[in-house]
């Protein structure tokens, strides 16, 4: 078994090259062929953003725990190459960085970064350090127990930090939460200020965050769009995950719409007339899944599965 200490990254077995952030460097608009940024979801919190100028960014890509004591995922991230690769905190199901064919890494990354017409400011916090209340199992303290760690904020194991994303592209504000907690000091909340699209924790068990709390976290960010992640896809994810699926939870918004494809492309204009509006992946994500027996009849929704 490879010694997981000492394996490091493996970026210079890679073949590719970074010539694509040479051009972007060199003649940052020559590339742009579109004003609106694409959103793609990869399952779990895996989001991929592509900028209007080109500029591609992925964030969160997932893996299993490395002991193979708890395997989530029926599959392996896929072998995707991007310019940048992200990860808002140090769980398996959030640092597959080097799963990526990734030019640049920015792990867990505090500040601000610029790049042709992308800003991404890293705002520091704390992972959910006690399970919501509601929750289908209290998977924080049993963590605790488990591992022996203490999750309170001024001495948790670095697992439990976690840094929100706030991508700045086609005049789109958009925040990937990770698995911050709900209640966020004052100044970070000045921080995030409002956003256009919240990127939030979202399904029934309500792992990260519950009803209420998502129902503050997005009046308060006043968020156009909202899209979840951190669910359960019953041909991705393992049920010994405790997901569950967003699709009850999205079909008690005033204003929601079921995507039937794994990409959306997002025009700042069309965004900001909408307050609160949900944009669900649900089991779509943007490559091929595992095949299982099921023919394309048969296929049933994550949501048939489980309710």
């Amino acid at each position: 078994m490879t010694d997981q200490t000492s394996a490091g990254l493996t970026s210079w077995k890679r073949g590719g090259n970074h010539n694509h952030l040479i051009d972007i460097q060199k003649s940052p608009l020559a590339g742009r062929t579109a004003n609106c940024v694409e959103v793609s979801y990869f399952g779990a919190s895996a989001f991929r953003c592509v900028s209007p100028e080109g500029l591609s960014i992925l964030i969160d890509p997932w893996r299993n725990h490395p002991s193979g004591a708890s395997d989530w995922f029926f599959c392996d991230f896929p072998d995707l190459s991007v310019d940048i690769g992200m990860s808002t905190h140090a769980h398996f199901d959030h640092d597959g960085l080097h799963m990526l064919n990734a030019s640049m890494l920015l792990d867990r990354m505090v500040g601000e970064f610029r790049l042709a017409d992308v800003k991404i400011t890293g705002i520091a916090d704390k992972h959910r350090l006690a399970s919501p209340g509601g929750s289908l199992y209290d998977w924080c303290r049993l963590h605790s127990l488990i591992s022996g760690e203490r999750l309170d904020p001024t001495q948790n194991a670095r697992g439990f930090d976690n840094v929100m994303y706030l991508v700045e592209t086609g005049g789109l504000r958009i925040l990937h939460w990770g698995d911050n907690r709900n209640d966020l000091p004052g100044d970070v909340w000045a921080m995030l200020g409002s956003v256009d699209v919240l990127l939030l924790p979202i399904d029934e068990s309500w792992h990260i965050l519950n009803e209420d709390d998502i129902e503050r976290i997005i009046d308060r960010l006043e968020a156009k769009i909202v899209i979840p992640h951190h669910y359960y896809i019953w041909d991705l994810i393992s049920k010994s995950s405790t997901l569950l699926p967003a699709f009850n939870w999205v079909e008690r918004r005033a204003s929601f719409e079921h995507l039937n494809a794994p990409a959306v492309r997002l025009d700042s204009k069309a965004v900001r007339r909408h307050q609160g509006h949900v944009l669900h992946f649900g089991d779509n994500v943007a490559f091929g899944k595992p095949e299982f027996a099921a023919t394309s009849d048969e296929r049933p929704s994550s949501w048939d599965l489980v309710r």
